[in-house]
């Protein structure tokens, strides 16, 4: 599993890089994907929404199931990946570029964890 260090996670499997520009980009773990598998549809939410920390934001859909995503932070939606619409499978093939949303007013961000207590999570929930 990869869990980049420069990045912080939620703990419903969400991850967020700050952009030094007052903007954070937010998008599902390796673990997650994995967790999914072949993602066929993402349903994003659209520039201008609130987001709420802990709300769903948007889903997933993959042959597997589908899943709710939920926002690590709150915030307003700056940028959404148009791309994942029509590719959605780039987020099992990097899930760390392919982000969903962008977020800018960002606030809430207390309860995600840095790399080392994400993995003791995954850890955790392997069991």
């Amino acid at each position: 599993m990869n869990t980049p260090e420069n990045l912080k996670y939620s703990k419903t499997h969400e991850w967020v890089k700050d952009m030094g520009d007052g903007k954070v980009e937010i998008g599902l773990t390796d673990y997650a994907q994995s967790e999914l598998s072949d993602l066929v549809f993402v349903n994003l939410p659209e520039t201008g929404d609130d987001v709420t920390a802990g709300e769903v934001c948007a889903d997933v859909e993959s042959v597997k199931a589908a899943s709710d995503v939920y926002s690590p932070v709150t915030g307003k939606v700056a940028e959404v990946n148009e791309e994942l619409i029509d590719a959605p499978q780039n987020i099992n093939s990097d899930p760390y570029s392919a982000w969903l949303f962008r977020a800018e007013d960002v606030t809430d961000t207390e309860e995600l964890m840095d790399a080392a207590a994400y993995n003791e999570l995954v850890a955790k929930e392997k069991q």
